[in-house]
């Protein structure tokens, strides 16, 4: 397997690199991720001229790329700058508009957002348990939760069930009652209730396609946990060399230095994984690996946060420490698509069926 980037690839990291360093300093990303609308619309359009939408949608689509080491490269950037832009709807909206051939060039342009609404109060990550319905004349009715992206939505793809069958559908926000809210770690999202909302269905018996729409989300999510932890990990080698007791580094320390070796160790682990899974997002074992990727993250990420923390001392609790808001949505991103013991039943099960 080759891991050199191509040079596509290259040109999209500095790319990125240089416009957050320009236009996404941390004091910013923590006024606009807290308060409605838990983005900034300018940064949002600026990023779709940039061709960071089209990266993530097949050329095939009108878009660049969308391939598992091109959501990887985009979201391992955003982790490392902590962006709370909801880009992740668009990549998993994008999936699905793909498979049932809608045109997207709403999307690709910024100027529709897109959200997916799948998770309930009752089925929280589990297809098989959804009960939201749908009817002959495609009506809906059900309540969705934490729907990423909701809360600034203009179109939602909402997945239903009609007879034995769980379809996508997709409803205009005016058309459905949505509660919004800013979530914890930063950025937003909305409950929907459905109450005979009307909806144009997009594709029939879908759980295949929805499956595969959310791999590529919880990759993503994957990529950017690398981006957080090495962000996290950077932060705090550079405190340790300049934090001093008994006139030397504590960075001098033995103990931390383990510490911090093991903190790499877990990161370069967890890397590996997230490689594997990127390469086979388009095969037949992608649900496999991005469990499995899923999984690590979730247990690695909380290390790396809890370290973090506890390396700095009290300082790393307070809003003013970037340390404070790396460790929030590491934390906080374990929860996002299926946390780790949702993901390791799925990888036992596979063992079982194997």
């Amino acid at each position: 397997m080759d891991f050199e980037p191509t040079t596509e690839n290259k040109m999209m990291t500095a790319t990125l690199k240089r416009y957050f360093q320009d236009k996404y300093p941390l004091h910013e990303r923590n006024k606009i991720a807290y308060q409605m609308p838990f983005h900034n619309p300018n940064r949002w359009q600026e990023l779709g001229q940039l061709g960071i939408f089209a990266a993530l949608v097949s050329e095939i689509d009108g878009g660049l790329g969308g391939k598992g080491c091109d959501i990887s490269l985009i979201f391992e950037n955003f982790g490392r700058v902590l962006c709370c832009e909801p880009v992740l709807p668009l990549l998993i909206a994008s999936k699905i508009l793909s498979a049932s051939g809608h045109e997207q060039s709403g999307l690709l342009a910024g100027t529709i957002k897109y959200a997916v609404a799948y998770s309930e109060p009752d089925a929280p990550y589990l297809l098989e348990d959804i009960s939201t319905t749908a009817s002959s004349s495609n009506k809906l009715n059900g309540h969705k939760t934490l729907v990423y992206g909701g809360h600034i939505a203009d179109r939602i793809i909402v997945a239903a069930n009609f007879e034995d069958s769980l379809n996508l559908y997709e409803i205009e926000t005016t058309e459905a009652q949505l509660i919004p809210y800013g979530l914890i770690d930063g950025g937003g999202g909305a409950d929907l209730v459905l109450e005979n909302t009307p909806s144009r269905l997009l594709i029939r018996s879908a759980t295949t396609t929805l499956q595969d729409a959310l791999n590529a989300g919880i990759l993503a999510l994957c990529a950017e946990s690398i981006g957080l932890m090495q962000s996290s990990f950077d932060i705090t080698l550079n405190y340790l060399k300049e934090r001093k007791q008994f006139n030397q580094p504590i960075g001098s320390f033995q103990a931390l230095q383990h510490r911090m070796v093991d903190l790499f160790s877990q990161i370069e682990q967890v890397r590996s994984i997230i490689i594997k899974a990127a390469a086979e997002l388009s095969g037949k074992d992608a649900t496999y690996y991005t469990s499995m990727a899923k999984y690590l993250v979730g247990k690695s990420a909380r290390l790396v946060a809890e370290e973090s923390i506890q390396l700095h001392g009290g300082i790393a609790m307070t809003w003013e420490h970037p340390i404070s808001h790396y460790s929030k949505r590491l934390i906080m991103l374990d929860h996002q698509l299926g946390d780790t013991d949702h993901h390791l039943n799925k990888v036992m099960e596979r063992g079982r069926i194997a």
